[in-house]
């Protein structure tokens, strides 16, 4: 994939991608993270697809409004962490400091310290909650893994597998919870039926609230960057 800028005020990065099924260019804007995509054929030229992104400039700026502007983990930066805000301040030892309202972090470059920090501490609360409803549930798993995924929030194989986005750490904990429910809950019931959400129910509570927390909420934890 190349990346290119729409010029203009402020520039908005461009990514573009050859698709060997594409029949002509298409435009995405991510509804998680505002990403722009364009899709082009094989043996189109790259300058079409900017020409094609120019004329659509007024769109593409309008339709970004509606999404959060993006968040660098940078000093002075304020993220979530359990769904409470902290400052991102740079720390005087060799340890991350996660405390009330603020995480230090050393070096000078916090990002990608910071993002390692926050998948460790999401690993640990997911398996945490994971072997909690597994027990409820008298199922166990065969693996948990951590994804960055835009499309999902976790996972159930077939084999027992969980997989969950390592952003859930940054949704309040009551959310972390119910995703875990959620896909624990898969390990018996491999559907949406009115038979898994009685088993979430059963192993979790009520988990309305929570879900409705992510369907308004989630698509803001996927505007942190950490210089990826």
């Amino acid at each position: 994939m190349a990346e290119h800028h729409l010029p203009g005020e402020p520039p908005v990065p461009l990514t573009l991608r050859r698709s060997a099924r594409a029949r002509r260019i298409s435009l995405r804007i991510s509804s998680l993270d505002g990403r722009v995509t364009l899709t082009l054929p094989k043996g189109l030229p790259e300058r079409t697809a900017l020409a094609f992104a120019e004329e659509k400039a007024d769109w593409i700026r309008s339709h970004l409004k509606k999404h959060p502007e993006a968040v660098e983990a940078a000093f002075g930066a304020v993220l979530p962490v359990d769904g409470q805000d902290r400052v991102v301040e740079r720390a005087p030892g060799r340890r991350i400091q996660l405390d009330a309202g603020r995480i230090a972090v050393p070096g000078d470059n916090p990002g990608r310290p910071l993002q390692r920090y926050l998948k460790e501490l999401a690993r640990n609360r997911l398996a945490e909650a994971s072997d909690f409803y597994a027990a409820r549930l008298g199922k166990g798993y065969s693996r948990l893994t951590l994804r960055d995924t835009r499309s999902r929030w976790g996972s159930c194989t077939a084999d027992g597998g969980l997989m969950y986005s390592w952003r859930l750490i940054l949704a309040p904990p009551s959310v972390l919870r119910y995703v875990a429910a959620h896909e624990v809950a898969h390990l018996q019931e491999m559907n949406h039926s009115q038979a898994f959400w009685d088993t979430v129910e059963r192993i979790h509570g009520r988990y309305q609230a929570p879900r409705a927390w992510l369907r308004e909420n989630g698509a803001s934890l996927h505007r942190y960057r950490f210089g990826d």
